[in-house]
């Protein structure tokens, strides 16, 4: 009875030092599940909201030699497309290489229901085909050529394979009229500014906690409250020191990125990877990017003086860290560059958002501007809350 009494102790103890810790039982019970549910409750809406808005784009199909037997297959594909019957020249064909028309062009051999009511698999010859042009950079008028070329690939095969669709006949003949550049920039700016954001959090996760907390721990901060200088000047000198070092780690994270990249995307023989951005493109990633930094260095350095020690730090930055996560998630469910630029006013996500204009090939100086002015904004705010908490003795001396 006796080793069952201690155990019982043991227990009642534990439950005690766990559950008298709000902050533990927040992080620890109630933070995953809640978490969880934001997460994918936001994909959710995001993926929701992403195919909502390519119904919302109109798509002009031109049919050029419209056969009758295609009148009704052709209407209801997709409820977002709008049909013309009229020839198709060859500028049409080379207009859509800018990815920013929604257009689909299908041409249809002259007489094709004759030719396919006559034609015969066993002949050898070539069966009729159905051309139909496009560019994959533009997500709405790919998601129509998909539709429309699933109607046809069932009635093809409903009819014994009569027809074909878009055989190439020649050596170079291309009815994805995506550039390689539009083709990799759209995955880039998918891919890329998440796992930069990352990499860059990564780097301040590793040396803010124990650049203050630690210290706190260690009893050495209340040194430096006592040398002659000022509470600002202290909490800047943390910003910047922690800023520098995150971004040497997220450049040295990025460059393995950009290394890997042929790797990474060597599976399609067809597309070869261009690095052709321009010096603006550069300028424009490494502003933000510095800004970015920033700001992360400094939200977390206001988690850190908050926190008691350096394990209690990275429970609390644990949360921070998966909102960035999201945020940098968020790309992958966007069809195009922001509509307002409203969303540049928020931290990190206009980051993000400003590094998938720039491997998107889309970049635009208007939302570069916004985003360093409100990350500066945003960091002297926190040098600003880092000083008061600075001469808080009640935040800096607890342990």
């Amino acid at each position: 009875m006796k080793n069952h009494s201690n155990t019982w102790t043991i227990i009642r103890k534990e439950f005690a030092r766990f559950f008298g810790d709000r902050q533990l039982v927040f992080t620890t019970v109630i933070m995953p599940g809640l978490l969880i549910y934001l997460i994918y409750s936001l994909m959710g809406v995001g993926m929701r909201n992403m195919e909502t808005q390519g119904k919302q784009d109109l798509v002009i199909v031109t049919v050029e030699n419209m056969p009758q037997s295609m009148e009704a297959l052709l209407a209801p594909a997709d409820s977002s497309m709008t049909l013309l019957r009229q020839p198709i020249a060859q500028e049409d064909i080379a207009a859509l290489e800018d990815k920013d028309i929604n257009a689909v062009l299908i041409r249809f051999p002259e007489a094709f229901d004759s030719l396919v009511a006559t034609y015969s698999p066993q002949s050898g010859e070539k069966a009729p085909n159905i051309e139909i042009y496009y560019n994959s950079a533009n997500n709405a008028a790919s998601r129509v050529y998909y539709a429309i070329d699933a109607s046809l690939t069932a009635f093809e095969n409903s009819q014994s394979n009569l027809f074909d669709v878009n055989r190439a006949d020649s050596e170079g003949q291309r009815f994805d009229q995506a550039s390689d550049d539009q083709v990799v920039g759209d995955i880039l700016s998918k891919l890329l500014p998440m796992l930069i954001i990352m990499m860059l959090f990564s780097g301040t996760m590793a040396i803010a906690p124990s650049a203050i907390a630690g210290e706190k721990e260690r009893g050495t901060f209340a040194t430096l409250l006592v040398t002659p200088m000022k509470r600002s000047e202290l909490a800047m000198g943390k910003i910047v020191s922690l800023s520098s070092i995150a971004l040497l780690s997220g450049i040295s994270s990025f460059v393995g990125i950009a290394l890997s990249l042929p790797n990474m995307i060597a599976a399609t023989d067809d597309i070869s990877i261009p690095f052709n951005y321009t010096t603006n493109d550069y300028i424009a990633l490494l502003l933000v990017i510095l800004a970015s930094v920033l700001v992360m260095a400094s939200a977390v350095s206001l988690l850190s003086a908050l926190a008691k020690d350096v394990k209690n730090a990275g429970t609390m930055i644990t949360p921070f860290m998966l909102v960035v996560m999201l945020a940098g998630l968020l790309p992958m469910f966007q069809d195009g560059t922001a509509q307002s630029m409203a969303v540049y006013l928020i931290p990190f996500y206009n980051a993000i958002e400003v590094m998938a204009d720039v491997f998107a090939h889309s970049m635009r100086w208007t939302p570069v501007i916004i985003t360093l002015v409100s990350d500066i904004a945003y960091t002297g705010i926190a040098v600003w809350g880092l000083t008061r908490m600075f001469n808080s003795e009640k935040i800096m001396f607890s342990r």
